[in-house]
C-alpha cells in the first residue's frame, strides 16, 4: 500500500496548493507549538513542542513576517538551538514554501543532520504529510542532501564545497555552527560570502546565522553579532524584581557542597536558589542593546538552561581548571563567550624566574609519570624531561643540550643513552623515561630509524601541524617503519600558554632554581596574534625577534609525549593515584615499583 506521504497524486495536490493559497499570518513561535513536533531520536519527551519564553522571540524573528531579513543566534549547547531552526524550516515548507539551503561545517554533521534531524521532522510532523518526496527511488527528486518538496527544494551543503555553495538561488538560508566552518570553499572564498550570494534575487530573503563562539577577534559569529541590535534575555528576581542578564561571575558555590550553588543578584545581593529559576524564566524578556539596527542579534548562556543545575555548570568549571581545552570549551559552548588569546597570554620571564623553586634532582613525592621532548638541529639535539603529577601538573627535572651532527650515528647513540637514564622517586625508586616525542621536521629518515628501533619504549617520531587538528592522532601505533605522528601543535600551544600562566593548583609548571634566563626567554618566545587572509581573520602564532625557540619546542612535545601515553591506555591521574595509595599504605619500595615499573616497559 503506498502511504500519503508516498502519494504522486497527494504530492501534486500539494504543490498546486502551495501555489495558490497564501500564507497563514501567525507569530512563528505560535505556530510552532501547534504544529511542530519533537521526535524521539532527539528528545527526551517526544511529542508537541512548548516554547521556552527565551525562545519566542527568536523563532518570531525567523517568521517570514518579522521584517527582520537576517538573525544572529549566539547561542550555548543544549538549549534548544536546532529545535527552533528546524521549526522555522518545517514552517517554511509549510507555509511559505521557497528554494531553501542548509549549510553545515563538515560533510559528516551534513550527513547526520539530514538523517537524524530532518528525516525524523518529516515523519513526525502532520503538517509535512504529502509535501515531502521520499529521498527513495530514481524520479523522486530527493536525497540524503537535497528534498524536494511542495513548493521548492532544500539542499544541504558543506562548508569546504563550492559547488554546494555557488548553484541555483535560494530564498531561505541556514548557516549552522558557523564558526566551525573552513576559512575557505575550495578555492572559491569564504562559504558565508558564497551561500548568502545566492540568496540576491529574492525580495523576501531570509538568513539565519547560528554559532556557539570561538575565539575572539577571529570569529564568524562575533562580527555579525557586532553589526545586529544585541539582545540579551533579562529576568527578574525572586526577591526583589530587578531585571537582569545572568553571569558566570555571581554564581557562587562550596565545593563541597555543589549541590547548594545558587545566584547572587546583582541588584539585592540575595542568593537565589537554583529551583527558583523556572520562575524567572517564564518572566523574562529580551533587551536590545542596539536597538534599530536591521539585524536581530540572540546572545544566551547555559545558565539559563531549564535542564541544567548551576550545580551542574560548577563542577564542570572545577573539571575546567587546569586544562585550557576544557576551560576554552566551557567559556565557548556552556558560556557562549568568545575565548581571548590576550587573557591566555604567554607571561615574562621575569616572572617565570621568581617562581622558580628548590627541587631535584629527586623526582617530587607527587609525580607519577615522566616524558621528554627532543628537538632536532643541525648541530645538536636538545631535551627537555619533565615528571608529572595529579592534575597535569608538572615540573621541569631537566634541559640537557647534546652537541654532535645528526647525520652521524654518534649522535643518537648519545641520546639514546640519556633516555635511558633512571630517575630517583622517593616512593617507587628509580623511575624511567615513559614516553618521549621526537622532531622528524628535519632529519627525518634519522630521526624515524631512532624512534622505530625504540617503540617499545614509546619514543614517537612526531611532526607538528598547525590548525584544528587534534593533539595526538586516533590511530594505533602499530604501524610500518617510519611512522610519523602528526601532532595538532596549536592546541598544545594554546594549553602550555595558559599553563605557564597557573600559579597554584591542577596545571601548574613547577621550574627548578638551577633554569637560567636564557632558559624562560625560550620559553615564553612564541605568541599567537591575529592576522587577515582576504579580510577574513585568522589566528597565527608567531615568533619574538632574536629569541630562539628550542626550549619552548621540548615544552610542547614533552606535553604532546602526555597524550601519547593516553592514546596508549596509560593515564596521568590514575598513576598518581596508585603512587599515592602505595604512599599511604607505607609499601616496600623495590616490590612497590616492580609492579609499578612491568606496567610501562616493553621493549
Amino acid at each position: 500500500m503506498t502511504s500519503l506521504q508516498n502519494s504522486p497524486v497527494d504530492f501534486i495536490h500539494a504543490t498546486a496548493a502551495a501555489a495558490i493559497l497564501p500564507p497563514r499570518r501567525v507569530r512563528l513561535s505560535e505556530w510552532a507549538e501547534e504544529h511542530y513536533r519533537l521526535s524521539s531520536e532527539s528528545s527526551a519527551v517526544p511529542g508537541s513542542f512548548t516554547c521556552f519564553e527565551y525562545q519566542r522571540e527568536p523563532l518570531d524573528a525567523m517568521g517570514p513576517d518579522s521584517g527582520y531579513e537576517n538573525v544572529v543566534l549566539v547561542w550555548a549547547s543544549q538549549m534548544g538551538k536546532t529545535n527552533q531552526t528546524l521549526a522555522a524550516v518545517c514552517h517554511m515548507i509549510a507555509e511559505n514554501p521557497g528554494p531553501a539551503l542548509c549549510v553545515q561545517p563538515t560533510l559528516s554533521m551534513s550527513e547526520a543532520f539530514s538523517k537524524e534531524r530532518l528525516a525524523p521532522m518529516f515523519r513526525d510532523c502532520p503538517i509535512l504529510r504529502g509535501k515531502v518526496a521520499e529521498s527513495k527511488g530514481r524520479d523522486s527528486g530527493s536525497t540524503i542532501f537535497s528534498r524536494r518538496f511542495a513548493g521548492g527544494q532544500l539542499s544541504i551543503a558543506t562548508s569546504n564545497s563550492p559547488a554546494g555553495l555557488a548553484s541555483r538561488p535560494i530564498r531561505f538560508l541556514l548557516l549552522d555552527e558557523v564558526d566551525r566552518f573552513e576559512a575557505s570553499a575550495g578555492s572559491e572564498g569564504d562559504p558565508v560570502d558564497l551561500a548568502r550570494a545566492r540568496t540576491r534575487s529574492f525580495w523576501n530573503r531570509k538568513i539565519v546565522m547560528t554559532s556557539s563562539p570561538t575565539t575572539k577577534g577571529a570569529s564568524r559569529i562575533e562580527a555579525a553579532w557586532l553589526e545586529s541590535d544585541q539582545r540579551e534575555f533579562e529576568i527578574p528576581c525572586p526577591h526583589c524584581g530587578a531585571y537582569q542578564v545572568l553571569t558566570w561571575g555571581r554564581v557562587e558555590y562550596d565545593e563541597e557542597r555543589l549541590e547548594e550553588t545558587a545566584y547572587r543578584c546583582s541588584h539585592c545581593e540575595e542568593l537565589i536558589p537554583h529551583h527558583r529559576k523556572l520562575y524567572m524564566l517564564a518572566r523574562g524578556k529580551w533587551v536590545a542593546r542596539q536597538p534599530g539596527r536591521p539585524v536581530a542579534g540572540f546572545h544566551l548562556s547555559e545558565l539559563y538552561s531549564p535542564w541544567r543545575a548551576w550545580g551542574e555548570l560548577a563542577a564542570d568549571w572545577l573539571k575546567a581548571q587546569g586544562y585550557p581545552e576544557r576551560l576554552r570549551s566551557f567559556i565557548n559552548v556552556t558560556l557562549a563567550e568568545w575565548w581571548s588569546d590576550e587573557a591566555a597570554g604567554a607571561v615574562r620571564e621575569d616572572e617565570l624566574m621568581a617562581r622558580r623553586e628548590s627541587y631535584g634532582p629527586v623526582l617530587p613525592e607527587h609525580s607519577a609519570l615522566i616524558t621528554a621532548g627532543v628537538d632536532v638541529q643541525a648541530d645538536r639535539v636538545e631535551i627537555s624531561v619533565f615528571a608529572w603529577g595529579a592534575g597535569d601538573e608538572s615540573w621541569l627535572m631537566t634541559h640537557r643540550v647534546i652537541p654532535g651532527d645528526p647525520s652521524a650515528p654518534g649522535l643518537w647513540q648519545a641520546l639514546d643513552s640519556f633516555l635511558m637514564e633512571q630517575w630517583q622517586h622517593p616512593i617507587v625508586g628509580p623511575m624511567p623515561i615513559h614516553a618521549a616525542c621526537v622532531d622528524s621536521g628535519a632529519f627525518t629518515g634519522q630521526v624515524t630509524r631512532f624512534c622505530d628501533e625504540r617503540r617499545g619504549r614509546r619514543v614517537f617520531a612526531i611532526k607538528g601541524a598547525p590548525g584544528g587538528r587534534p593533539v595526538w592522532p586516533r590511530r594505533d601505533s602499530k604501524a610500518a617503519k617510519g611512522r610519523v605522528w602528526i601532532i595538532g601543535v596549536d592546541a598544545l600551544r594554546t594549553t602550555l600558554t595558559h599553563r605557564l600562566r597557573i600559579e597554584e593548583g591542577p596545571g601548574r609548571m613547577h621550574f627548578p632554581a638551577k633554569v637560567e634566563r636564557g632558559y624562560f626567554e625560550q620559553l615564553t618566545s612564541e605568541y599567537v596574534s591575529t592576522s587577515y587572509k582576504r579580510g577574513r581573520p585568522l589566528r597565527v602564532w608567531e615568533r619574538r625577534k632574536g629569541r630562539r625557540a628550542e626550549a619552548w619546542d621540548c615544552s610542547v612535545y614533552a606535553l604532546a609525549s602526555v597524550y601519547a601515553l593516553a592514546a596508549h591506555g596509560i593515564s596521568v591521574d590514575v598513576e598518581a593515584a596508585r603512587i599515592e595509595s602505595m604512599r599511604q599504605a607505607g609499601a616496600v619500595r623495590t616490590e612497590g615499583y616492580q609492579t609499578f615499573r612491568s606496567r610501562f616497559v616493553s621493549g
